[in-house]
């Protein structure tokens, strides 16, 4: 009988195998649709060549790159440690598979535009399935390797809250080991224990009046309320992997807009989603992900959202330049300007 987590393995392996083949051929088959259409005859030639090479395309890259990559990874496991700041599967997939279908869902309405020489013949809004399809595919992989180092079954505490039991006995150890040593040796070190207590008190208050600032948190006696209350780091995962890429799937969005992809603002917009999509190659923890966020997302956007306002109007969120705007500043504020004497002051309320 298969192991469990050798049931993980394969589970995971072939959940990653269709989120990466599954998007190029279902654009590249309405790709071939719509150049059919365009050439008017019964005969649906061109419709199966292009549909047999993006089969043969999805079959090279698989046998290629994408399972000689995986079974290194696999067998490997020394070089697979010294893989540091980025994750190979999620570049594959964003080489391999997130461009051509990005780069096929604007070759669609271009071939339609050359060949019939106008955008009449275009639908109001492009289709969402492959847009879709294409990022939830990627969000799904995201998903699959952050959760590969948690067992799938057995409760799991989140990190936050095993970070701040251990500084809880910490600080209970140290407190402890002070009122022991005060009580064996009162006299001889009463004036000194006092000023090191103080000291400490002084010292421990500043360093926790950050900390203490924010509001305190509830604890709940009813078994309803600590109930849904529980917090799992597995669960949070598959959260904020979606959340995270709000931002782009908006803007992937305004694509479909018949006045955005009839004109060359289609390209704009594209080309910085696919450059948003970059931030998912580095690894959850890399230091220098929040600086990504900014120079690959928010800071791009910011320009291309307020440039589709002025020229197109509202057909972008005004919230999502707002967004963009807030992170950003507020970014350049609290980690470079604070760091300047004029700012440098701190302040509690």
């Amino acid at each position: 009988m298969a192991s469990g987590r050798l049931i993980k393995l394969v589970f995971f392996e072939l959940l990653e195998f269709v989120a990466f083949s599954l998007p190029t051929l279902v654009i590249m088959e309405q790709f071939a649709s719509a150049y059919q259409r365009t050439r008017n005859v019964a005969e649906k030639t061109h419709y199966w060549l292009i549909v047999s090479c993006s089969i043969a395309y999805v079959a090279s890259v698989t046998l290629l790159i994408w399972v000689p990559v995986k079974v290194l990874l696999y067998k490997k496991r020394h070089l697979r440690k010294k893989i540091k700041g980025w994750r190979p599967v999620m570049m594959m997939c964003i080489v391999l598979t997130t461009l051509p279908s990005f780069s096929f869902s604007i070759a669609v309405t271009e071939v339609q535009k050359n060949i019939n020489g106008s955008t009449d013949v275009l639908a109001d809004t492009l289709p969402d399935l492959p847009v879709s399809l294409v990022l939830t595919s990627l969000i799904v992989v995201d998903i699959i390797e952050k959760l590969r180092i948690y067992p799938l079954k057995g409760s799991q505490k989140c990190s936050e809250d095993r970070h701040i039991h251990t500084s809880t006995l910490q600080q209970i150890t140290t407190v402890t080991e002070q009122v022991r040593q005060k009580a064996e040796n009162p006299a001889p070190r009463q004036a000194a224990s006092r000023t090191e207590l103080s000291q400490h008190g002084e010292a421990t208050t500043r360093s926790l009046a950050p900390v203490l600032a924010g509001p305190v948190e509830p604890s709940f006696d009813s078994e309803i309320l600590r109930t849904m209350s529980r917090r799992d780091v597995r669960a949070e995962i598959f959260l904020w992997s979606f959340i995270l890429w709000f931002d782009t799937v908006e803007m992937v969005r305004i694509a479909g807009h018949s006045a955005v992809y009839k004109s060359g603002w289609l390209y704009p917009v594209y080309i910085f989603s696919f450059i948003s999509l970059l931030r998912i190659i580095f690894t959850p923890q890399n230091p220098l992900l929040n600086s990504l966020d900014i120079l690959l997302q928010d800071l791009p956007f910011i320009f291309v959202r307020l440039s589709l306002l002025i020229v197109l109007g509202t057909i972008t969120p005004v919230l999502g330049l707002c967004k963009n705007v807030l992170v950003t500043l507020s970014y350049i504020y609290f980690n470079y300007l604070t760091k300047q004497e004029v700012f440098s002051t701190f302040q509690t309320s």
